[in-house]
């Protein structure tokens, strides 16, 4: 995408909130090492991969703990057992699928 100019954003980079990424135990154990939680770690390795992250809260403690990211960098060792993590597809929406495709196309963002 960087090759193209085109900027990465994370469509949803809490996972929706699923697949337990609050308690997930290699989040935390790196968390742990600065002093952060689970979410902030996952958001921070986003950030490090020069990710854009807009992740969603209705609470305010969470919107602030989302912010407070800025304060550390994560080891190229904790990135590489993040990065092990991965599982190759989205969890969230399948983005290779045309039928994905034809949904996104269908939305009008403007006249």
């Amino acid at each position: 995408m960087k090759e193209l100019g085109v900027q990465p954003e994370a469509w949803g980079p809490l996972a929706e909130g699923n697949q337990g990424i609050f308690t997930h135990p290699i989040l935390t154990e790196i968390g742990k090492k600065y002093n952060k939680t689970a979410a902030q770690t996952a958001l921070r390795r986003n950030v490090q991969r020069g990710v854009v992250i807009i992740p969603k809260s209705v609470h305010r403690e969470r919107m602030e703990e989302n912010l407070n990211i800025w304060d550390f960098t994560l080891s190229d060792e904790d990135m590489a057992q993040i990065s092990a993590l991965d599982l190759g597809h989205s969890e969230v929406i399948d983005h290779s699928a045309a039928e994905t495709a034809k949904w996104l196309n269908s939305w009008k963002i403007h006249d």
